[in-house]
């Protein structure tokens, strides 16, 4: 089979590139669209979970600064009356610290920043003097203040919560202020720390300043980060959520929103892959649970255009044999289980019966003569040669009508058929079933006579002359013919040459007067 054939479509090809196809392309496309539909409601949900997650994170990291300054705001008003002792300021100092665990120190100050009492103790701070921005800012605001977060002298990153100390007059007495540690446990810490998910998310805070006050990352503690978009909107009291590749160029799914009472950020986030993990998990047990399915339909699919497409691939080939003998019987057998190639096959039928018959007369009329229906020259030569090839002997007579010009001439060349058409008559009924009777041209006929001698054929060409000289024929009356009689292979060595002795015979007898029957023979003419 040559590449070129393999290759051409036929219709069980076409119908399994037809179903195949469609069933690739409708499985492809329902995966692709319940993927693509899955991934967004993921993404989505994600995305609207972390920014209620982060949301609430802030909201509870304010309510926590709002309480700490509310307890502050207390102690302040406790100690008012008795900033001269010590052992209250001390107390109050100690109980702040202790009683929520809201602080990781808790410092008393007077209007100088001189330290007047601290707790823990362990500090040693007391009767110093405080020179820190945050401190100085507290003393020149002299209002409650949630300071810029900063690094003390013991290298801890903390923020400091402060609250003014004011007699009944109003007279600014120092302020009381509370320490939490960032990069270190603390309530707050411990409050950002809390996190549910062990995939990859995080959350982190930033100040104004763009740094981180909190990352589970605790050596990128005070890291200052830029061009983040998330990080700009969040310090700009923006909420919302958004795709973000964070430092390490991963994608991430973020939610965030300010803490307003410190002016901080909450950002919440989550890698992409983390949350399309599931989804690409799921898509790969549905095509581990769809292809064994898809393989049994695709290989129904194949049977089916098999059974489909055999009986016209059948008769598509007895097509192309239509002309043999045996194809009718090939097409009847082929099985046409559904209308339409029962159609075919009945058409078909018609058609073979038909180009058969047509055949047939085609090749009837390629042998025989149209008006006489007489054998034609090709015809004699083709019986001529398998009488050779079987080594058969046989006679020929060689007839010609007498004056045949006469009759066109005298009754017209529809007078001069009949003649014709009535002198085959009488030769088809004058001879023996094995002879043949040829129309070789014009008033000119051949008879073959098989295993007859020429003496023989003699005697039946006299029968014949005298059949037709007594034959009346309408609008014409009587004629009369020649017959030239040679043998093979008595008298020639090849058939073709019998036939021209026998011409020569007829040749003879129209010299001789005509009407009349003449043997051949080498020397003379035998007259019959």
């Amino acid at each position: 089979m040559s590449l070129k054939s393999f290759f051409r479509l036929d219709l069980r090809r076409l119908i399994l590139l037809l179903a195949f196809t469609t069933a690739a392309v409708t499985l492809v496309n329902g995966l692709y669209a319940s993927h693509k539909v899955q991934r967004q409601l993921l993404l989505d949900q994600t995305l609207n979970n972390n920014a209620v997650y982060a949301s609430k994170l802030a909201a509870s990291t304010n309510n926590f600064l709002l309480s700490a300054q509310q307890q502050l705001a207390y102690a302040a008003g406790e100690i008012s009356t008795r900033m001269d002792d010590d052992a209250l300021l001390f107390h109050a100092a100690e109980r702040l610290r202790l009683q929520t665990d809201s602080f990781n120190s808790v410092a008393v100050l007077d209007p100088k920043g001189m330290v007047l009492a601290t707790s823990p103790d362990t500090l040693q701070l007391k009767g110093q003097q405080l020179v820190s921005q945050a401190v100085q800012t507290a003393l020149e605001q002299q209002r409650p203040m949630i300071s810029e977060p900063f690094v003390s002298a013991a290298n801890n990153l903390l923020v400091l919560i402060s609250h003014p100390i004011v007699d009944e007059t109003g007279r600014y007495l120092g302020f009381i202020a509370g320490s939490i540690y960032l990069d270190q446990r603390s309530i707050l810490n411990d409050l950002l720390g809390t996190h549910y998910y062990n995939d990859g998310s995080y959350l982190y805070v930033v100040d104004q300043q763009r740094r981180l006050l909190y990352h589970p990352d605790t050596s990128r503690a005070a890291e200052r980060v830029n061009h983040n978009p998330v990080i700009e909107a969040v310090i700009q009291g923006q909420s919302g959520q958004q795709l973000v590749n964070n430092s390490e160029n991963v994608p991430m799914l973020a939610g965030y929103a300010p803490i307003e009472a410190a002016g901080w950020g909450v950002v919440a986030q989550r890698p992409v892959d983390a949350t399309l993990q599931p989804l690409n998990q799921l898509m790969r047990t549905v095509v581990d649970h769809t292809l064994p399915l898809a393989l049994i339909t695709l290989g129904l699919i194949w049977w089916l255009a098999r059974l489909i497409s055999r009986p016209l691939w059948q008769l598509a080939d007895n097509a192309r044999r239509m002309d043999t003998d045996c194809s009718p019987g090939r097409i009847q057998q082929i099985h046409s289980w559904y209308f339409e190639s029962s159609q075919i096959k009945q058409a078909m039928l018609l058609g073979v019966g038909l180009l058969h018959t047509r055949m047939g007369q085609l090749k009837d009329d390629s042998r025989t003569d149209p008006l006489t229906g007489l054998q034609n020259r090709r015809s004699l030569e083709r019986y001529l040669n398998m009488l050779e090839l079987e080594q058969t002997p046989f006679s020929v007579l060689a007839l010609d009508i007498d004056h045949f010009k006469r009759v066109n001439d005298s009754h017209g060349h529809d007078a001069g058929d009949e003649v014709l058409q009535e002198m085959a008559r009488i030769m088809r009924e004058g001879t023996r079933q094995g002879d043949m009777v040829c129309r070789t041209g014009g008033e000119e006929f051949i008879v073959i006579l098989p295993h007859t001698d020429a003496y023989t054929a003699n005697t039946l060409a006299e029968r014949l002359r005298q059949e037709i000289s007594t034959a009346d024929i309408p609008h014409v009356g009587h004629i009369t013919t020649s017959i030239g009689i040679a043998a093979w292979p008595e008298q020639a060595d090849e058939p073709a040459q019998v036939l021209k002795y026998a011409d020569k015979a007829l040749y003879r007898a129209k010299e001789n007067g005509r009407n009349q029957c003449l043997l051949y023979e080498a020397d003379a003419v035998t007259t019959g």
